[in-house]
């Protein structure tokens, strides 16, 4: 969600006007017309309703997949965004999309250190119970980040006397901005519509077990809105989606309480704590693109082009793919070049957002607390955190009994549940150095929280055996171990009883301080101390 906090303001000084002085100008476009709307009035237009003649609308049965199919359909493409090359095109199957960190489309990670285990339900179990929570679709950069300063700037110098581009960089001179601002994309759109479908084919057969409408939330931010309502569109369709459930929209803005927008009640969510992330991953950027920076720079005149610079172009192709399908930023730049850009956005969640930075366990702990509240169908009753106490004690708006639970939340909300749970795996090689990306890197962020990143809680009953009830998580398609979690052991499928998992997230509810991690004044302590999103004890 914040990610490109790391493209500060840019120091650009130099104009020119050699070439075209809408170079980095911004365009916009509108659709519908002004005063052009689709009225109640309007006869000549009736709704399907008033037509009829439907023909024969006999509905079939719940569709099962994850369980009677012995493996999962997997994510694999971005249709229809069209795949970067890299300038030194090695001819090999790298693909640039997938080293874009949370800017990066979702895709099916093949496996988090479970190799055998598929998101398909293991033999000998029933799948009774299933918990959703997933990021928004793409978007366009958030207000005031780096791209759009970066367009800014490049107008300022295209209006002066030496502004030339050349070379690989000529586009540049009648470049211009078209990126809005915080909503969804068409492409996101699409992400979660297909998100919603993929779900109801997965899980469709837990509707037969609702005796009410379902509850799912999500918050008031518009792209949150929106990717809810299309995933529900994809969902339930998108004729019987508006009658088919209840959609919740919590607040989201300082102050409100909400699990799934946490650091609106988290001051250190906000501030120099939240930006260690920015300050770690700056001290890389000024690393891995200073070739690139010298590569580049002989190409533009009347511009001093700094690493931050080369950056924000590099976060530009990956907002203009995802938002217009299409780039020229992308091939200027060499594979290697792409891997360091994903490792920069690695170490701004791990020490941002993820379980270096310690006020992040606390931002993840209101939904632990919901979660937990599900699973053992007990109200919460004591309030210490993100913990929505009006909403959270009504059966209205947050029943308890659901066979589906949804909720629509951002990437950097689900990297602090995965650290608030404990899923050390992930974390199995940090902290993160800031000079080099070590070997068998383990916490990457394209995998973690890509636009439509979801996870998923499967509760699953032991057929005839004594064994009880289980519980595993999958996250975009991968299997995770749960061995962080105390009394969970090694499984082959990342199954952990289910009373052992619910005694294992109450006891991290009471390991993580949040008035003390979210409100207490203090500094970063020594980043190689922290590897659980907590302030050391």
């Amino acid at each position: 969600m914040l990610l490109h906090t790391v493209c500060v303001a840019l120091s650009l000084t130099r104009l020119s006007a050699a070439a075209s002085s809408f170079a980095g100008s911004t365009s916009t476009f509108q659709f519908p017309p002004a005063n052009v709307t689709v009225t109640a009035s309007d006869t000549f237009f009736p709704d399907a309703e008033q037509v009829g003649f439907a023909g024969p609308t006999p509905t079939g049965d719940e569709a099962a997949a994850i369980v009677t199919a012995p493996s999962v359909a997997k994510v694999e493409q971005a249709f229809p965004l069209v795949r970067p090359d890299t300038l030194d095109n090695q001819g090999t199957s790298f693909n640039v999309i997938d080293n874009w960190g949370n800017l990066s489309p979702f895709k099916s990670v093949a496996s988090f250190g479970l190799p055998n285990a598929s998101a398909a339900i293991p033999a000998g179990y029933t799948l009774t119970q299933v918990h959703l929570i997933h990021r928004h679709g793409a978007r366009y950069p958030t207000s005031g980040a780096g791209p759009a300063t970066f367009a800014a700037e490049i107008h300022a110098a295209a209006t002066g006397p030496s502004f030339n581009a050349t070379g690989p960089l000529e586009f540049m001179n009648t470049w211009t901005y078209k990126l809005g601002a915080e909503i969804l994309t068409p492409f996101g759109r699409e992400q979660l519509f297909n998100l919603g479908v993929g779900f109801r084919v997965k899980y469709g057969e837990l509707l037969k077990g609702f005796d009410d409408l379902p509850v799912w939330r999500t918050t008031s931010e518009d792209r949150m809105v929106d990717s809810a309502l299309h995933f529900a569109a994809g969902f339930f369709g998108v004729r019987r989606y508006t009658t088919d459930y209840h959609q919740l929209i919590e607040i989201e803005a300082d102050g409100f309480n909400s699990t799934l927008a946490p650091y609106e009640v988290c001051p250190n969510a906000n501030n120099n704590i939240s930006s260690f992330g920015t300050v770690q991953a700056t001290k890389w950027i000024a690393q891995y693109l200073v070739p690139a920076q010298k590569r580049l720079s002989p190409f533009i005149d009347g511009f001093n082009l700094t690493t931050m610079d080369v950056f924000n172009m590099q976060t530009l192709c990956a907002y203009e793919t995802v938002s217009l399908g299409f780039s020229a930023f992308c091939d200027l730049f060499t594979e290697d070049e792409w891997k360091g850009f994903e490792y920069a956005l690695d170490l701004q969640f791990w020490y941002g957002f993820g379980p270096g930075n310690p006020a992040v366990s606390a931002q993840g702990r209101g939904w632990v607390e919901e979660l937990v509240s599900r699973l053992t169908q007990q109200r919460i009753t004591s309030f210490g955190s993100s913990v929505n106490e009006t909403i959270v004690s009504s059966d209205t708006t947050f029943p308890l009994n659901q066979p589906i639970f949804v909720d629509a939340s951002h990437d950097i909300v689900i990297t602090a549940i995965i650290t608030a749970m404990n899923f050390t795996s992930l974390a199995a090689n940090g902290p993160l150095p800031t000079d080099h990306i070590p070997e068998n890197q383990t916490y990457i962020v394209n995998q973690l929280a890509p636009f439509a990143s979801n996870l998923v809680g499967q509760v699953l009953s032991n057929d005839g055996s004594s064994n009880g009830t289980h519980i595993r998580w999958i996250l975009n398609d991968g299997v995770v171990p749960l061995t962080g979690i105390n009394g969970c052991t090694e499984d082959p499928n990342g199954l952990c009883d289910l009373p052992t998992f619910i005694a294992g997230m109450q006891q991290r509810i009471q390991e993580i301080d949040f008035d003390f991690d979210c409100f207490a004044n203090f500094t970063i302590p020594d980043p190689d101390t922290i590897t659980d999103g907590q302030f050391p004890q």
